[in-house]
């Protein structure tokens, strides 16, 4: 039988010395993750780098709100040569976008949004919104059947700017946002919906997220940018989180990737996300990945890291819950959806390790993370090269680690 690091003393003082990290002990449970296969992890990142798929990558897991793995391997440039480590900024592209659900969540908890709330509430605009219905090679508009609503926008499931009409209609207000900020997507109301609210789930990639933003600037009377610096990343300690990376930032950042014929070459619109003016909530934050595993770890031990709270547990159930059945049309096979992430409803159905229930979400440069609640685990994945299969290889590589 395989040593396990089990959870208690000895855990936190190895992953103490380990990664330098003073992090909150939480109470000790029976649960174990085994050390030998964690090994494994490592191992998957090698083969990757080996393929000339990746540059490098930074692997994290946290159990009961201690860290049992933190590894950085290969290097940031290949041109370079730099070594990666374990606080290497990447952008997280869509992996904003729960942190984004959690400001709305912070706000609903204070009576300043409903997640009922039609989205006309906060931007009167909204309040005659069209829908669009093809014919040939063109499309007609009709009245929607009802209003368009903030969980229609959290689940995805509103048709805003989610296919290719909205998304060719939406081009100029979406290219004018990067100068103006997101208090340009006002205009989005002019824009046709894709279908009718709530009959189908379609990813809206940037839209959907950056209007959610947008309200949370409306309800705080504040930027997003300086809500979530304010109210999120420093209560929790997430140092180096920002939308906009200072010189010295940008000096520790990954190269950005894209994979081709000829191997991996650096991504060269790599700020497409990014301006001074710009608080993507679609996609747009660039963090580390001790950083980022508190807010997880806050995920993961009901909406508390440390001795900061930003939820109630009852708030972060609900954000992890089954909101749309996975039966619903774009919705795919064991896979349901939540507030601002995915949720496992049928592990068989979906092919994978992954407990019931486990949530979360991915980034499209490459980073994934996930939170089991049940068993108050989280796992990130940080590299810098978009890569589908990966984020369930790297699934795989941590679960068959534990051991309950």
């Amino acid at each position: 039988m395989s040593k396990a690091y089990r959870s208690g003393p000895l855990v936190c003082g190895v992953v103490l010395a380990l990664t330098g990290l003073q992090l909150p002990v939480q109470a000790a449970t029976p649960a174990a993750v085994s050390a030998q296969r964690l090994q494994g992890i490592s191992a998957f990142v090698d083969r990757q780098i080996a393929a000339g798929d990746i540059s490098g990558a930074v692997t994290l897991v946290a159990r009961d709100g201690r860290i049992v793995h933190l590894q950085a391997q290969g290097v940031t440039d290949l041109v370079t040569r730099k070594p990666m480590q374990k606080d290497t900024l990447m952008r997280i592209a869509s992996m904003t976008k729960p942190i984004v659900s959690v400001a709305v969540l912070m706000l609903v908890e204070e009576g300043k949004i409903r997640l009922d709330d039609p989205v006309s509430r906060f931007i009167p605009a909204f309040k005659d919104v069209k829908v669009a219905v093809p014919r040939g090679q063109s499309h007609y508009t009709v009245p929607a059947d009802r209003a368009l609503t903030i969980t229609d926008l959290l689940t995805h499931t509103g048709g805003l700017v989610s296919g290719p009409i909205s998304i060719a209609a939406a081009a100029k207000v979406m290219d004018r946002r990067r100068a103006e900020g997101i208090k340009a997507l006002d205009d989005l109301a002019a824009v046709p919906l894709e279908f009718q609210p709530g009959t189908r789930w379609s990813y809206s990639g940037l839209a959907g997220f950056e209007l959610l933003a947008r309200i949370v600037e409306i309800a705080a009377g504040q930027r997003f940018g300086e809500f979530a610096q304010q109210r999120i990343f420093a209560p929790l300690g997430m140092k180096d989180t920002t939308f906009w990376p200072t010189d010295a930032q940008r000096a520790r950042m990954a190269t950005l990737y894209v994979q081709g014929d000829k191997g991996i070459t650096p991504n060269t619109d790599a700020d497409r996300l990014n301006t001074p003016m710009l608080d993507s909530g679609g996609g747009g934050l660039i963090t580390t990945i001790e950083s980022y595993g508190r807010f997880a770890m806050m995920l993961a031990n009901d909406g508390e890291y440390g001795n900061v709270r930003l939820l109630a547990p009852a708030t972060v159930r609900l954000m992890g819950s089954r909101i749309i059945a996975e039966t619903l049309p774009g919705r795919l096979p064991g896979e349901g959806y939540g507030l601002g992430v995915r949720v496992v409803t049928d592990a068989a159905a979906r092919h994978t390790l992954l407990g019931q229930g486990s949530y979360g979400w991915s980034g499209a440069y490459g980073t994934h993370f996930w939170v089991d609640p049940a068993r108050k685990l989280t796992a990130i994945m940080f590299v810098q090269t978009p890569s589908q299969q990966r984020t369930g290889d790297f699934e795989t590589a941590v679960m068959q680690a534990v051991l309950d």
